[in-house]
């Protein structure tokens, strides 16, 4: 089975004969490369590949209905190792795991009159040790793993005697709470009225059209997953009133038109629970349904699961980053799974979610474990992402966590929020996250994966914190898992997979951490993702102090589009008035370099195409000398003299004294801003939105601007010295122009430390004693004048050690 697969190597030598010399010529490939907003060619163009086997994709041909692959170690593929003929989808994951080295494949399709085209070009790709094997079975295999019988969804017919002792022992008190929970909903069950439609005349994105948006999808959680949970406990219990009551909102819950209200396509965020809800309460009530009332379930779920489907396979495979439909993939698997072999689609439903996880999830992130939404984001989609892991484990025997982001999936909360933190990051809805609002979502990680490390996490925050319901009952026989501090990680780390990197100066206590967040992500500006690439946070003792600004009133609301995405908005750099490419994929930032030592951490970002042709170069190198101070330094190169505007926000009013002199607090923790370069900027502080956001939002935020003459190219230096609330830190700091660049030397409470900072691409900088070619380069010193640490970097190679810098 998949959740304990050993590693095969594919050895399937074919012999491909070269076409008879009359062919007509066959139709040629659309060979051209990816765009922003496309998954783009896959495995990566002569990279390790993160799985063996990869997962194969490819662009999607005009009038295909079936593709071949091929792949060979010989680049002219004479003699192919691994072939498969796919149908309808432009992907594929191989059945078996590929030897080490490097590989090459190819591919064709097969037009709808049954003629091959042409071959693509050949790609490359590479199989190593750091490949985890993760096979994908075949159709065949997959489809026949799922019960024949019901239920389906999250346990299957033979686990029920087990989950029935479970529910008299070791779990009573999660089933008397499941229990208690059902006597409710027959006491005062939902209500089964068809939710309304939008009046004539409403207004898209209105107060009034939200009201009816967000309270069809409550409506229709409410009714479904009523049933779903009366379902289940009757399952368990034999009790047969929660059966007629559960049959009773099901049934009811069939008569609302399936392309109305709660239509997908019509109210998609009423749509997607529908569907699931409902295949979770038809499955666990399928013995208790008269074939009349089956038939009546399949109509509409056949309407239903077909309208989801085709939206998304025309696109998704190839164009994945849609928000919400990279939920409603596994929630349409769900469905399939349910209605296996009553449906007729349903199988192709199933193989459809089967290929989006195998060959483009997650979308929002690479192997590393980061997501580019933001925490928010993360927690609402990888949360209902483990309904589907738990589906996919219990119907099919695949172990999600198997795939390499899952591996790692943990770490971002750990990095982004260590325990205690208040704010959630870059991301939309982030601001006001509280690491313990990971606890859920992490519990549930740490008992799927049987990670310490996640569980450590969970057990600071308070110990694991079941998941209520049928879920949670189900989850709750999952084996212990201990925890273990994170003494061995490093501080910090950087996810460049959405060029985000967390500078912490303590991993395990945010009420003793320092931390630096910076952004310049490969996904761009796009999605919920929407902050300007190199832009950067500051959080310190469990506070917020340098923030990114605005609150979502309603998605798409002029507050959201003209605030929040405009790059005025973030702790960055405007030209002209002008800020990066609003929610683009096309507004690419790139992570340049990055280190971590006990004794520094460095991160630097390129954003200079971000801003269209305003700007030829925006590369910020961002330097901290851990704990007690964060050095900027930002090179700019405009396309014409433009007046350019350094922005800072705060969530309470800076004291400008100039603008060497910023000071910001929030509750325990303070900052001391220093614009030590370029002289002469104009400072100015409001506390005004434009525009707004609506009335009922009732925020208060402060935004500084520093802003230069008209300049065609200028670098900024700062200085930011983060310290508690009422301390005293050092405040001496001078810095010198010298020949290349800068050097900085500022006083730290415990010696001081010297930075020189380059101005051009090449060169050496020297101050002193000093000298390094590179573009950052630093000593720390003692009190008593001794070098302890140097650090030295130079694109994204980074040389650091004690003492000082090497002759």
């Amino acid at each position: 089975m998949t959740g304990r697969t050993a590693v095969l190597y594919v050895s399937l030598l074919l012999v491909v004969p070269a076409p008879p010399a009359f062919a007509a010529a066959a139709p040629s490939v659309n060979d051209s490369p990816a765009v922003p907003g496309e998954w783009g060619f896959r495995p990566p163009e002569g990279r390790p590949s993160p799985t063996n086997p990869p997962a194969f994709v490819w662009r999607p041909q005009k009038d295909a209905v079936a593709y071949e692959l091929q792949c060979a170690r010989d680049a002219a593929l004479k003699r192919v190792a691994y072939q498969a003929k796919v149908e309808r989808y432009h992907c594929h994951c191989p059945p078996k795991t590929f030897e080490p080295g490097t590989w090459h494949w190819r591919f064709r399709f097969i037009g709808s009159k049954g003629r091959a085209s042409a071959w693509s070009k050949v790609r490359t790709f590479v199989i190593d040790k750091t490949g985890a094997a993760f096979p994908m079975p075949t159709r065949h295999e997959l489809i026949g793993r799922i019960p024949k019988k019901h239920p389906r969804l999250f346990v299957r017919p033979e686990q029920l005697p087990h989950l029935r002792q479970l529910a008299k022992g070791e779990l009573k008190k999660q089933f008397d709470a499941l229990a208690n929970e059902c006597d409710r909903l027959l006491k005062n069950p939902p209500p089964t009225k068809e939710p309304p439609t939008y009046p004539k005349g409403t207004v898209r994105k209105s107060e009034e059209w939200r009201k009816i948006w967000w309270g069809n999808r409550v409506a229709t959680i409410k009714c479904l997953n009523g049933a779903a949970t009366l379902g289940f406990a009757r399952l368990l219990s034999g009790n047969d009133a929660y059966g007629r009551q559960a049959k009773r909102l099901l049934m009811a819950a069939a008569e609302w038109d399936p392309k109305g209200s709660t239509g997908y396509r019509y109210n998609d965020e009423a749509g997607m629970p529908y569907n699931y809800y409902f295949a979770r309460a038809y499955t666990f009530v399928n013995d208790l349904l008269s074939p009349k009332e089956k038939a009546t379930c399949r109509e509409v779920m056949t309407v239903r699961g077909r309208e989801m489907y085709d939206h998304l396979a025309r696109r998704h495979l190839w164009r994945p980053y849609s928000s919400h439909s990279n939920r409603a993939w596994h929630w349409l698997g769900e469905v399939g799974i349910a209605f296996l072999g009553e449906i007729p689609d349903a199988e192709e439903w199933v193989w459809f979610a089967m290929n989006v996880f195998r060959n483009v999830y997650p979308v929002w992130s690479d192997a590393d474990g980061g997501w580019h939404e933001g925490a928010s984001y993360w927690r609402s989609y990888i949360h209902r992402f483990t309904w589907w892991a738990d589906a996919m484990r219990v119907a099919m025997d695949v172990d999600a966590y198997q795939k390499p982001y899952f591996s790692q999936v943990g770490y971002y909360p750990m990095y982004l929020q260590p325990p205690g933190t208040c704010g959630g990051g870059f991301g939309d809805l982030c601001a006001a996250r509280k690491s313990s609002d990971n606890r859920s979502l992490m519990t549930i990680l740490a008992a799927q994966a049987r990670n310490p490390h996640w569980q450590w996490y969970v057990d600071v925050h308070g110990g694991p914190r079941a998941e209520g319901g049928y879920i949670g009952f189900i989850r709750g026989a999952l084996p212990k898992v201990e925890g273990w501090p994170p003494d061995d990680l490093p501080t910090s780390r950087c996810f460049r997979g959405t060029g985000q990197a967390m500078l912490n100066a303590n991993l395990a206590r945010a009420a003793d951490n320092v931390q630096v967040m910076f952004k310049s992500s490969p996904f761009g500006t796009q999605s919920h993702g929407y902050e300007s690439n190199n832009s950067f946070l500051l959080y310190a003792f469990g506070e917020r102090l340098l923030i990114r600004t605005g609150r979502r009133d309603i998605y798409g609301s002029k507050h959201h589009t003209g605030w929040m995405w405009h790059t005025k908005s973030t702790n960055c750099i405007s030209v002209g008035g002008q800020g990066q490419t609003k929610h683009s994929a096309a507004a690419r930032g790139r992570v340049l370099g990055f280190h971590t030592s006990d004794a520094f951490d460095y991160v630097a970002g390129e954003a200079g195409s971000c801003y269209g042709k305003a700007l030829q170069r925006f590369t910020r190198h961002i330097l901290f000398v851990k704990p007690g101070l964060v050095v900027l330094f930002d090179r700019l190169k405009a396309s014409k003299a433009e007046s350019l505007a350094w922005h800072l926000h705060a969530p309470t009013e800076m004291r400008v004294k100039g603008q060497r002199d910023i000071r910001v607090t929030s509750g325990k923790a303070a900052c001391r801003v220093s614009l030590l370069a370029p002289k002469g900027l104009e400072i100015s502080q409001t506390d005004k939105f434009d525009p707004p956001p609506r009335p009922r939002v009732k925020l208060v935020e402060y935004h500084l601007t520093a802003e230069t003459p008209p300049l065609a190219q200028v670098e900024f230096v700062a200085l930011i010295r983060p310290h508690r609330a009422g301390a005293s830190p050092p405040t001496a700091a001078r810095l010198h122009e010298v020949t290349g660049g800068y050097a900085l030397e500022a006083d730290l409470s415990d010696g001081r430390v010297v930075v020189l900072l380059r101005s051009r691409d090449a060169g050496a900088i020297r101050f002193g004693d000093l000298s390094a070619t590179a573009d950052v380069a630093a000593v720390r010193f003692d009190a008593a004048g001794k070098p302890m640490n140097h650090i030295h970097i130079t694109g994204r190679e980074v040389r650091a050690g004690k003492g000082s810098l090497p002759n």
